[in-house]
């Protein structure tokens, strides 16, 4: 139903999307950190799980409905920004308790959930799946909502491979700090203060301007 060029050039941008420096990755890198490589996969199975969402929401005209209510978009990234705050609170009261020992692993589910809720309530990325995946859709191959399941489900599958990889990466990273005396406080500070510089480029994104 998708034309191989049309694939490949599909693949190509997307490559160049997961090679570009952006909070999804800023998350799985700081989790990775954090948690180690589970956690650092728990946080790729979250983004990819809400990436399905975003593709569904688009192909099914749910995201036009939403982007067409002016204060859509600031309703969102307020919530998302709150919800970073609150992470990077829990984080770092984490990292206090793991001083004394009282600190305990993040169950692996909850991390999904994390992750997931972060990119879904993430309105820079709602607006991406409208606005990205109809730019490799033709409409005379007919089924155009297909289509677009097609290569958001593509997308979210590569998002899966790579982010597993950067989480496992970035876990040996984290494996590493904790033979040395404090990492623990040091890792929870640091998945903090990643969870705080991400409420901040939330609540300073600027709305996209009508058309």
């Amino acid at each position: 139903m998708i034309d191989l060029t049309t694939l490949g050039l599909f693949l190509l941008a997307v490559l160049a999307l997961f090679l570009s420096p952006g909070p999804n990755m800023a998350f799985v890198l700081a989790h990775g950190v954090a948690r180690g490589p589970r956690g650092g996969f728990a946080a790729a199975i979250g983004i990819s799980a809400a990436d399905l969402v975003h593709t569904l929401c688009a192909a099914t005209g749910i995201t036009a409905l939403v982007a067409a209510w002016a204060p859509a978009f600031d309703l969102l990234r307020y919530a998302g920004a709150a919800y970073l705050f609150w992470l990077a609170a829990k984080a770092w009261r984490d990292g206090g308790a793991a001083v004394v020992g009282a600190a305990s692993p993040a169950p692996f589910a909850r991390i999904v959930r994390q992750a997931w809720l972060n990119n879904l309530v993430n309105p820079k990325a709602l607006l991406f799946f409208m606005l990205f995946l109809p730019q490799f859709v033709d409409p005379a191959l007919g089924h155009v909502t297909l289509q677009l399941v097609l290569l958001g489900g593509m997308l979210s599958l590569a998002a899966l491979a790579f982010n597993t990889l950067l989480g496992a990466f970035s876990g040996q990273v984290g494996r590493w700090l904790q033979r040395r005396p404090g990492a623990a406080r040091l890792q929870h500070r640091l998945l903090a203060v990643a969870m705080l510089g991400l409420a901040l480029r939330l609540l300073m994104l600027d709305r996209p301007a009508p058309r």
